[in-house]
């Protein structure tokens, strides 16, 4: 794990992609995670995530546990906290293989675990006054 944290700045997807280079990767897998403008068929005017103290910790186990399922050179993953407006960054993750079939797959499984069991909380504002959590795990 080259590149594992929360932050409350943007994102950069040119730093995790840098993150994971390696010399025997064939494949890389590269995936980001924005704010989109609806849910459910509602108009989403913004959002806020916040984190568990505890996110770092599991964020590193869940990566851990794809490194030692797939054939992982390099893995990393960051989660933005805070107030993102529409279009915003909110996760990036990556995954470097030796081949690409191995990368989409951990890099699939990387951010489906993420989000399955890492301790993030989406706030969503709605344009109708509305508000909603959706809790990650």
């Amino acid at each position: 794990m080259r590149l594992i944290g929360v932050r409350d700045a943007p994102l950069s997807v040119d730093e995790v992609f840098a993150a994971v280079g390696a010399p025997g990767a064939g494949g890389v897998a590269v995936f980001a995670g924005t704010v989109r403008d609806n849910d459910h068929a509602r108009a989403v005017t913004g959002l806020a995530y916040s984190a568990h103290p505890s996110v770092e910790q599991e964020l590193r186990a869940v990566a851990e546990k794809v490194a030692a399922d797939y054939p992982v050179l390099a893995l990393a993953a960051v989660h933005r906290v805070g107030d993102l407006r529409i279009g915003d960054i909110a996760v990036i993750v990556a995954v470097s293989c030796p081949h690409r079939a191995e990368a989409f797959a951990a890099c699939r499984r990387l951010i489906d675990d993420l989000k399955a069991h890492v301790p993030i909380w989406k706030h969503q504002t709605f344009a109708d006054g509305g508000d909603e959590w959706v809790g990650a795990c």
